[in-house]
């Protein structure tokens, strides 16, 4: 890949205003000709101050940022062996912005009209999508964090939400980074944004300790934002599984990067690794 992926990287309170000029850094897509679908991440059911979910005032931002070209615009998530995906919703304050701007709040578990796709994966032979995920731009909303199985989730790991399936666990015990791989490899997001306002290191990614950063990570290639968001932390994507292969089967970069706004010096932190667990 010759051409530099922009990523931006920005410093700055947690405001609308900070969203924005994120975006505005980089060459955002139209998004104007079908469904925006804004993938977060609602792993617990805790607000966005302890660095587990993903922060409402970044659905707002992009709410507001993509509605005056396209107000066909859902916000989305399943749920997770140990989380309902509606009550997280409620809880984190996402719900309440939904309502707001009268976006709906999709539970992809609860979606009806699927569509299997085969793939010669890493280690799937087949995934299974809601019909809307296949004809919609995602965004994937992600968080800065870190997670007991694959070091990192940022991204790419926030797409394995796409699946409408409650227990997961046997996609874990496939190989998490390859079945990451193998989702990214028939959708990946269409646009990729880290909330970094409030962080979480140690036990990610739930259980961990909320980390104030004050950053938003964003651009087109999720390769290089997951690259950039595991510099930021003081990790080296080339040593995260499923960085380095996504970037070795071509779904974006993760060396040739240009990173604009913030200068990586300014923000790095090392932060703490997690204990491996048993997945969640």
């Amino acid at each position: 890949m010759n051409l530099q992926s922009k990523v931006a990287l920005v410093k700055g309170e947690r405001s609308i205003e900070t969203v924005f000029k994120a975006l505005n850094l980089i060459e955002t897509p139209k998004f104007n000709d079908k469904p925006i679908l804004i993938k977060v991440n609602l792993i617990s059911v805790k607000d966005w101050r302890s660095g587990a979910t993903t922060d409402p005032i970044v659905v707002e931002g992009l709410i507001n940022y993509f509605k005056p070209v396209n107000d066909d615009i859902m916000v989305v998530e399943s749920d997770a062996t140990m989380t309902n995906a509606d009550k997280a919703a409620e809880a984190s304050g996402i719900k309440s912005i939904c309502d707001k701007y009268c976006i709906p709040f999709i539970n992809l578990r609860k979606v009806k009209e699927r569509i299997k796709i085969k793939v010669n994966g890493e280690v799937l032979s087949k995934i299974t999508f809601p019909k809307i995920v296949l004809e919609s731009y995602i965004i994937s909303a992600a968080k800065l964090k870190t997670h007991s199985e694959t070091l990192v989730t940022l991204g790419l790991k926030n797409m394995f939400g796409l699946i409408p399936e409650k227990f997961k666990a046997k996609y874990h015990f496939l190989g998490i980074e390859k079945v990451i791989v193998d989702i990214n490899s028939i959708k990946k997001p269409d646009l990729t944004i880290i909330d970094g306002f409030v962080a979480m290191e140690g036990n990610g990614p739930a259980n961990g300790q909320p980390v104030k950063m004050d950053l938003i990570i964003a651009g087109v290639d999720p390769v290089a934002v997951d690259a950039v968001g595991a510099l930021v932390m003081g990790f080296n994507p080339n040593k995260i599984p499923h960085i380095k292969k996504a970037s070795e089967k071509g779904l974006g970069t993760i060396n040739n990067i240009d990173i604009i706004g913030s200068s990586l010096s300014n923000v790095r932190k090392s932060f703490k690794p997690p204990k491996r667990i048993l997945p969640i």
